[in-house]
């Protein structure tokens, strides 16, 4: 069992509260960590300009025919992919016929210091899906259940335009919560909230100094 995030102590943070001002408990085993990754923005882009070169954007169709609103990618060893045959990981991207790209250990180093910071040690994640969401782009609350290892937490990385993050309960009935997820901010979520329902309202309109018109969403998985 994850111990609670309010215990979490590291050689990183020595000195420092265990809960600081920037943390918010979402719920158990879910927190928030406000402008987590802006320090290290330019990095994880330029990073993430490598991957888009080998496999570029692009708008799934979900099994049921509906062609997705938001623009994906991946790298690591698999990559999540939806078409008419389902959901699922693969290790060969559908487009090009070439494995994923591998995953930059930028990308992969901030997923792994995100977890432990929320509680999570040890967090190896073998897959991000990245995904580009432009005004009017959102996600329908969904629960994250392809990946094998249900143990490791979900990491989610927010870059550029500011979203309306909805993070819900084991019910899709329930109400989410609404939060504001800012350039840089990294929401953690696993144990008794791994399965929590989540997704993103439609992206206002706006302008980010680093990004321009839209919002990149890394989301790290532990998914082989």
């Amino acid at each position: 069992m994850q111990k609670p995030a309010q215990s979490v102590t590291s050689d990183m943070f020595d000195g420092q509260p265990s809960m600081l001002p920037e943390q918010q408990r979402l719920t158990e085993g879910a927190m928030l960590l406000s402008g987590f990754a802006r320090d290290t923005d330019q990095q994880l882009i330029a990073a993430l300009n490598d991957v888009i070169v080998q496999a570029p954007f692009r708008h799934m169709t979900t099994p049921g025919g509906f062609v997705m609103s938001v623009a994906m990618t991946n790298c690591g060893q698999a990559g999540w992919v939806t078409d008419s045959q389902g959901y699922r990981y693969q290790a060969l991207d559908p487009q090009s016929g070439l494995t994923w790209p591998a995953m930059p250990k930028v990308l992969s180093d901030i997923a792994t210091l995100a977890a432990l910071k929320a509680g999570y040690a040890h967090f190896l994640p073998d897959a991000c899906l990245v995904n580009c969401y432009e005004p009017g782009a959102r996600m329908s609350l969904h629960q994250d259940k392809n990946e094998q290892d249900a143990a490791a937490p979900i990491v989610s990385v927010s870059l550029g335009l500011p979203a309306v993050f909805l993070f819900g309960s084991l019910q899709r009935s329930d109400r989410p919560q609404r939060l504001r997820l800012e350039h840089g901010d990294v929401v953690v979520w696993g144990g008794p909230a791994r399965f929590n329902f989540h997704g993103v309202a439609p992206l206002a309109d706006g302008y980010h100094v680093v990004l321009g018109r839209k919002r990149i969403n890394l989301t790290f998985r532990k998914a082989l």
